[in-house]
């Protein structure tokens, strides 16, 4: 009879052999997940850097239709230094003399975390900007270490973008393609360098 409550009271708890078993397994689990965690975390906030130079892309353009001339956004917007927060647009098109992206039509969804800018330029001399190179800058995980993308038009020659122009954070013409490693892509999205994109997280 004494073995038997013995017994009982052993079935009701764990040693403690046992828990540091579970504690070391949940250590583990954490140590792994948590970076891929944060790490994804990092890659999705990137994405909307991308998304919103697109925008900016299909605004100059819609703008060019009409006027044959791009919108030059010189002043990286928004104006504070980017850190690893959210920083609102801070854009009012009420004013006397609006923000450009007011002109061409572009308004980010709240918050971001990136800088853009729109550097435009006349490259054969009929006071019309006929190239430009949209980019966004961010220090999205606060290491310090900016985080670029960038997308670049030449209205004069789509094929061989010979007037294509460089721009305060994409300081060498053309998106950065990975199988070529040069930065041989033009109007399409992507990363200004090797070390930017979703790729640097």
């Amino acid at each position: 009879m004494k073995a038997l409550s013995q017994l009982s009271k052993r079935r009701g708890g764990f040693t403690l052999i046992e828990l540091m078993i579970v504690v070391a397994i949940i250590g583990i689990l954490a140590a792994v997940a948590i970076p891929n965690f944060v790490r994804f975390q990092l890659r999705s906030s990137a994405s909307e850097g991308k998304t919103n130079l697109k925008a900016i892309a299909v605004a100059e353009e819609g703008f060019f239709s009409e006027f044959m001339t791009y919108v030059n956004v010189a002043t990286p917007t928004p104006a504070a230094g980017m850190v690893s927060v959210k920083t609102p647009w801070g854009v009012d098109c009420t004013v006397a003399v609006p923000n450009p992206f007011c002109i061409i039509g572009f308004a980010p969804e709240g918050a971001v975390f990136y800088q853009y800018d729109v550097q435009a330029a006349d490259t054969n001399a009929d006071m019309a900007l006929d190239v430009f190179t949209a980019e966004g800058q961010s220090d999205i995980d606060g290491d310090g270490t900016f985080n670029n993308w960038g997308y670049f038009k030449d209205s004069i020659d789509p094929i061989m973008f010979a007037n294509a122009i460089a721009g305060n954070f994409c300081m060498v013409v053309g998106v950065y393609n990975p199988i070529t490693a040069a930065n041989d892509l033009f109007e399409q999205v992507g990363p200004c360098g090797p070390n930017d994109g979703r790729s640097a997280f």
